[in-house]
């Protein structure tokens, strides 16, 4: 796969990883959601990982900093489906994904979006 694909939803965009992820592919995916973010006006972007079943320290790093450009673009991430044993990787290897706030699924990560937009969240309130 060239492409991780990038689906509007209203006003957020939503990034659903069906891959184990190679550096490479992180790397183009980061160029192509912050695209996305700017040219569609995005205010959200859910990334659904439940497929994924490892990470290593640059795609823990690569999500975090997804995060990290989304917020200076005005968007807020949530990432949702993350399976235990990438949670526990990503303790283990020190990675606390600054910005990220996280759902266990998508229906409710959207939810966590929309009421970020209705509330007017900050950034320290959204992460909760």
């Amino acid at each position: 796969m060239d492409r991780i694909p990038i689906l509007r939803m209203g006003e957020f965009l939503l990034v659903t990883i069906q891959v184990d992820m190679h550096d490479e592919l992180a790397m183009r995916l980061q160029d192509d959601l912050t695209n996305a973010i700017q040219t569609k006006g995005a205010k959200g972007v859910l990334i659904d990982i439940s497929a994924m079943e490892m990470v290593d320290s640059f795609i823990g790093r690569m999500i975090a900093d997804i995060s990290g450009m989304a917020q200076i673009l005005d968007a807020k991430t949530v990432l949702v489906g993350m399976q235990p044993a990438v949670a526990i990787t990503l303790v283990e290897l020190g990675l606390t994904l600054p910005g990220v706030a996280t759902a266990l699924n998508v229906d409710r990560g959207m939810q966590l979006l929309r009421r970020s937009m209705d509330d007017g969240d900050d950034d320290a309130s959204f992460q909760r």
